[in-house]
């Protein structure tokens, strides 16, 4: 490409990003050799823009994924010699066989569905995390008693077996989400309920407003969740409120990364061009998935505040920081516990390849230098940066929030003996539950750490001991680092256990809820 052409799509994509006209003449006058390594370019216009071939990449219609199936992103690849064909797989078992039959060369997937699957390939970028897009929504409407999964699981035990109904999109990140419900809160089982899976979060919100289906609870995604909103259903889990919980990314087969390294370098580059072009501009990312899913203008900004998309840096520092090993190995827990997946990977990193990235993450350190004076706000953007949780709520406002539900509490908050010391035991048990109680938003989501006794000795003793008990719970978990505004409460024996004597050594238990504050 000549120079001065190099020259104009470089201010073109200089306007988008904010530069100043000065932020672009001294690019020119000083670098003008960074303007190929910009543009995705390897600054050898001979080999490295010669294609090997089409790409095929299997998804879905998810908004996620609208600038695979985008024009301009298209055309865009033609730069470094790519081809791209996107198809429609919407069976994730066919998606993942057809990855390693050589049918497609690329998948796109959510994390949960890459480790259930087991596709023959590797992740070499990651797309988005859904930050409200998905949720866990509450017929409130239907059930007026319906405002967290404590009343959920309360009307449960109340009516006949599985007279209730769950219903989601199959193989979705709404069915993962029901998992997570199903294996880190307390007394909610999937089992209790007569399970409808449907094809699209559009039918489950159908079948959610059909009373004769008596759905108590479904799970959505945007734009039915603002629509479950503003019809009065509670919205008693998102994603917001888990935000590394539903993650997508970009598989490439073991032949193309041994055949096509080069490609699927520039192939990243000109992708994450195009995301951190739309983050700087967010019109262009509206029109994107207004135009793919024939949506209202307000329904894909609605969609579009509920997803994050990565950066190029920021998907190489979540595969350099053990992020990736992180989300990798808390999603394969969710999977196993649920039955999913037989064993948690031993070594998460052989299951993505950073090195493909890498081209990418330089050009974006490149935009970044040249747009932080003008714009530093961007320049945070794309880094990846968001902003600082905000401050912690008043203890007032914790006690009073609207409860999500109790965590599952994996072994025993164990005390010595009518004392409020912690045992090696409920040190032990307080460790895994704090990586738990990590996973969620400490900017929406709140802890409610509520002790209780059995029926043995006086009342004040045991209402003191119980408040004794929840405060050290607090102090340790604060020593282990959570952010989350976290609150101590003593019941004493006030409200033990049903079915079992109020004097059963069952009923001194800590109880672990999450509260609602935003």
């Amino acid at each position: 490409m000549p120079q001065n052409k190099n020259i104009a799509l470089l201010a073109s994509l200089g306007l988008t990003l904010g530069l100043s006209a000065g932020g672009l003449l001294l690019l020119q006058n000083t670098a003008p050799d960074l303007l190929p390594s910009l543009l995705g370019q390897s600054g050898d216009n001979g080999g490295s823009r010669r294609s090997k071939g089409t790409f095929k990449v299997l998804g879905d219609t998810f908004s996620g994924y609208s600038t695979f199936r985008n024009d301009a992103f298209q055309e865009a690849l033609g730069e470094p010699g790519i081809r791209l064909d996107y198809a429609d797989e919407f069976d994730q078992f066919q998606r993942a066989q057809a990855l390693g039959q050589g049918k497609a060369d690329f998948i796109v997937t959510t994390l949960d569905q890459f480790l259930k699957q087991k596709p023959k390939g590797k992740i070499v970028g990651l797309i988005d995390r859904t930050v409200g897009a998905d949720a866990v929504v509450l017929n409130t409407r239907q059930f007026p008693q319906l405002k967290s999964l404590i009343n959920l699981s309360q009307l449960v035990k109340q009516g006949k077996s599985k007279q209730y109904s769950i219903v989601y999109a199959g193989d979705t990140p709404s069915e993962y989400l029901a998992l997570v419900l199903d294996t880190k809160f307390d007394a909610f089982n999937l089992s209790d309920f007569r399970v409808i899976k449907v094809e699209d979060a559009s039918q489950a919100w159908k079948l959610m407003q059909d009373t004769k289906e008596n759905v108590a609870i479904a799970v959505l995604w945007e734009p039915f969740v603002s629509q479950a909103r503003k019809q009065g259903h509670t919205v008693v889990l998102s994603s917001k409120d888990a935000p590394n919980t539903i993650v997508d990314v970009l598989v490439a087969s073991d032949k193309v990364i041994q055949s096509q390294p080069e490609q699927i370098s520039a192939f990243l580059a000109a992708y994450y061009r195009r995301i951190e072009s739309g983050i700087s501009n967010t019109s262009q990312l509206q029109d994107q998935i207004a135009n793919d899913g024939d949506l209202a203008a307000s329904d894909a900004d609605t969609v579009l505040k509920g997803i994050n998309f990565f950066t190029a840096l920021e998907t190489q520092g979540w595969m350099q920081q053990e992020t990736l090993n992180e989300r990798i190995r808390a999603t394969a827990a969710v999977l196993v516990l649920s039955g999913n997946l037989t064993q948690v990977p031993d070594d998460p990193a052989q299951l993505y390849d950073p090195q493909f990235v890498s081209q990418a993450a330089e050009n974006t350190k490149k935009l970044i230098d040249i747009v932080r004076a003008d714009n530093p706000e961007l320049a945070q953007k794309l880094e990846g940066k968001t902003t600082a949780p905000t401050a912690a709520k008043p203890t007032a406002d914790i006690k009073s929030a609207p409860s999500i539900g109790n965590l599952k509490v994996r072994g025993e908050v164990k005390f010595a003996v009518g004392a409020a010391d912690l045992t090696t035991t409920g040190r032990q048990t307080l460790d895994k539950l704090s990586k738990e109680i990590a996973e969620f938003n400490p900017d929406t989501v709140a802890v409610r750490v509520i002790g209780h006794t059995s029926k043995t000795g006086s009342a004040s003793l045991n209402q003191t001991l119980s408040q004794q008990r929840a405060q050290v719970v607090v102090q340790y978990l604060k020593q282990l680092g959570i952010k989350q505004t976290i609150q101590a409460e003593g019941k004493g024996f006030s409200t033990p256990l049903p079915g079992i004597s109020p004097a059963d050594a069952r009923n001194q238990r800590t109880e672990i809820r999450l509260v609602r504050i935003s």
